[in-house]
Parts: C-alpha cells; sequence; structure tokens
C-alpha cells in the first residue's frame, strides 16, 4: 500500500479558454472543478489503477469541506485531519494549445500543534505502507524539514518514503536520505545550482542528489521526457503525446506511475513516462485510468548524454 502525504492540498478549478488576453474580459469555453495537492494526485491516479492507496489530508473552512467531498465521491481512502485554517483554491486557465497559466494560493499557516497531529495520522496509518510520500508545498510558517523529520521516522521501520518537493525542503529532505526524490527540470536546476542544457546534465544533476543523500532520482523533464538514476542503472525515456490538453498533475501522475511499477529499472520509467503523458492529454488535473494509458507511445533506453533539451533551465 501506498500512502501519501499533503500539506497543503487545494480545490483545483480549471477554466478553458481561447487566449489569454491581459484586461480583457474573457469568456469561458469549459471549466470543472477538482480536488488538488500534489499527493492527493499521486492517490487518484493510484485508486484510477486500482492500486491501494491512503490519503492523509488536512483540511480547512468550507474550501476544505468540499475537497473532501469531492475525494470521497472518488472512492479515495484518506484520512482526513481538520485544521483551524481555510484550504486553498488554486485557478488554472489552459488554452488550446496545451498553454497553461496557474494562480496557486500560498495556503492555511499550520501550527505546531496541528503538524503533530497530522504526524500521529501518518503514523497511524503507515504500518501498513510499502512507500509514504511525502510531496507538494509546504504551507506558510511549517518549518523546512518536516519532509525530513518523516523520513527519518520511518527508516527503521523499513518504509520507503518519497518526497516531492522544491527549494528548502527538498534540500533539508536529502540529507535525511530519502528512497526517492522526484524533481522537475526547474527544482533539478534550483536543488544543484547547475545550468541544464542537455541529458547529460541532466545526470550530473541527478548524481549530485544521490551524492546529497537521495538513493534514487526520478527527474521529470516535461515535454523532453524523463531521466531514473539509481543504483542499478541510469535510464532516459519519453513519451509521445499527440493532443496536450493539461500538464496539471502530470508530474504526480508519473510519480504514481513509477511507484506502481515496482519503483526501479526500466519498466517502472516505462510506467511513469504512461501515465503522466496521459495526464498531459486529459482535462483539468483529472488522473488517467487503465483505458487513458498507452505504453506503446513510450520509448526508453540508455541516455544519450549530449541531446540537447526543448526547454533547458537555469538555477536563477
Amino acid at each position: 500500500m501506498i500512502l501519501t502525504l499533503t500539506l497543503n492540498p487545494s480545490l483545483d478549478r480549471t477554466i478553458g479558454i481561447a487566449s489569454l488576453d491581459r484586461g480583457a474580459v474573457i469568456r469561458a469555453a469549459a471549466a470543472r472543478l477538482d480536488p488538488g495537492g500534489k499527493g492527493v494526485n499521486v492517490s487518484r491516479a493510484l485508486l484510477a489503477n486500482a492500486v491501494a492507496s491512503r490519503a492523509v489530508v488536512p483540511f480547512g473552512g468550507d474550501e476544505g469541506r468540499q475537497l473532501v467531498r469531492l475525494l470521497a465521491l472518488e472512492g479515495l481512502d484518506m484520512v482526513t485531519v481538520p485544521v483551524t485554517g481555510t484550504t486553498r483554491s488554486n485557478v488554472t486557465l489552459a488554452e488550446p494549445d496545451g498553454t497553461i497559466t496557474k494562480i496557486n494560493e500560498p495556503g492555511t499557516a499550520l501550527s505546531p500543534g496541528e503538524l503533530d497531529t497530522i504526524a500521529d495520522a501518518v503514523l497511524a496509518a503507515a504500518h501498513e505502507a510499502d512507500w509514504v510520500v511525502a510531496s507538494g508545498s509546504l504551507p506558510p510558517q511549517v518549518p523546512a524539514d518536516v519532509y525530513a523529520r518523516l523520513c527519518r521516522r520511518f527508516a527503521g521501520a523499513g518504509i520507503h518514503v518519497a518526497v516531492d518537493t522544491s527549494g528548502p525542503a527538498l534540500a533539508s529532505a536529502l540529507a535525511a536520505g530519502p528512497a526517492l526524490v522526484k524533481p522537475n527540470l526547474d527544482e533539478l536546476a534550483h536543488a544543484t545550482g547547475m545550468p541544464i542544457r542537455c541529458v547529460g546534465d541532466v545526470v550530473e544533476a541527478a548524481g549530485k542528489l544521490r551524492a546529497a543523500g537521495a538513493r534514487t532520482v526520478l527527474a521529470s523533464l516535461g515535454a523532453d521526457g524523463a531521466v531514473l538514476v539509481q543504483d542499478n542503472g541510469i535510464w532516459y525515456g519519453h513519451a509521445t503525446v499527440t493532443e496536450p490538453r493539461s500538464s496539471v498533475g502530470a508530474g504526480d501522475a508519473m510519480l504514481a506511475g513509477f511507484l506502481a511499477g515496482g519503483a526501479t529499472g526500466e519498466e517502472a520509467l516505462v510506467e511513469a513516462l504512461a501515465w503522466g503523458a496521459a495526464a498531459v492529454c486529459l482535462p483539468g488535473s483529472r488522473m488517467p485510468g487503465p483505458a487513458d494509458i498507452r505504453r506503446d507511445g513510450v520509448r526508453t533506453g540508455p541516455p544519450l548524454l549530449t541531446r540537447p533539451l526543448e526547454a533547458p533551465a537555469d538555477p536563477t
């Protein structure tokens, strides 16, 4: 079973528009409301593919209650923790060519007591878990070492911890030796201080994260695919996406696919890329099910280190 923790969940409203014209009145072509937050999305993707998962979800206010209702309607197995603040709402503007503009609220602060209650809920639920996924941004006033503390608490129990976050929270987690980290291209550049222009730069940067403590690095590169670096090898892969609709949640679907695929080696990378590509082809932050996932469009193999990236990243 895969347990997920989302400290900063959200209601995600996606609005389809013809084009983003600043200062104009824009009429929506379509709109949808989805439960959101990186760990929540990982659990939703696993649920859609009949993989056992449980989500720990703090919630507050009317928005939080609506989030819980939406997750219950999907049939998600979850542990909910009430908090005094209000769950955030995010807005995504989606244009027909796949261009995405996101407006994310910062979220609500969590008190030390609330953090302790959430940690207790994670520990109580984790006894059945093979993996704990700690992912997403941290709410205001939450210490940057919160994911690192989770890694240390679960390491002795033989539970693997996957971390998908950025900034100081990622840097702190690395020192705690997570089993897996899943940075995107910008997060990889910021974490290592490296400009990343080609696949070889990705491999080098992933090696730095492993030297800092992570055992496995799954680097998601957007349209450029993904690189997997772990003890038993290094692989590069990409997936064909013919009609992109929304990239929201695609990285979360990728992480879910990697874990569902066994979290090791080329076969797991194929699952990761297939799930992530399927998510890009769906509206809003809808997670793909078996009918959406196509593995025949995935190509993997040893990395061509000189291959340039379509969208390079700088650490600044």
